[in-house]
């Protein structure tokens, strides 16, 4: 019999018996060639079977499934853990960027501060002033232009100024 008379006969098998599917697959050797080894005689047929678990009821076992409930509760928590402490890491990271960031910034308004102060010393010092105001066409006081004021009055109740004319009042400040 040869393979074509034996599929042929399979095949009316299968059409005379609809339950009954199979696969020729000749053995083939290590090099691609069908040829016989030994030990390697028979040809390899599959059968597909088809099963009808219709009638199969599953036995629901409740110790295996408390078993599952508790290992998910179980990695649930471990997970809620695990994440608990990387919000608290992460935001720990976070918090430390931000005081990096403010102690920079303190650090830059201290140098201006620095910088403002040296600048007001620099426009107070009095020969800067003289300079401009000579510039500007003013001069020093003459003795005569100067009166010397006495604050004679309580510090509580208010002063009235007034002036009588071209000249420079200074007033002395008492505690």
């Amino acid at each position: 019999m040869s393979v074509a008379q034996w599929l042929n006969n399979l095949e009316w098998q299968a059409k005379s018996a609809p339950r009954v599917q199979g696969i020729y697959s000749p053995v083939a050797g290590a090099d691609g060639s069908k040829r016989r080894m030994p030990g390697m005689g028979t040809p390899e047929i599959y059968f597909s079977k088809g099963i009808d678990n219709s009638r199969v009821v599953k036995v629901t076992d409740h110790h295996r499934n408390r078993e599952n409930r508790m290992f998910a509760m179980s990695l649930a928590m471990l997970f809620f853990v695990v994440m608990v402490y990387a919000f608290q890491h992460l935001s720990s990271i976070e918090y430390g960027y931000k005081i990096e960031a403010q102690k920079k910034q303190r650090e830059e308004l201290i140098e201006a501060n620095r910088a403002l102060r040296l600048e007001e010393a620099t426009l107070r010092d009095p020969e800067r002033i003289d300079v401009l105001a000579r510039r500007m066409g003013l001069e020093a006081p003459k003795p005569d232009q100067m009166q010397h004021l006495e604050n004679n009055a309580a510090p509580i109740s208010p002063m009235m100024a007034s002036m009588t004319g071209p000249s420079i009042a200074v007033v002395a400040a008492t505690q």
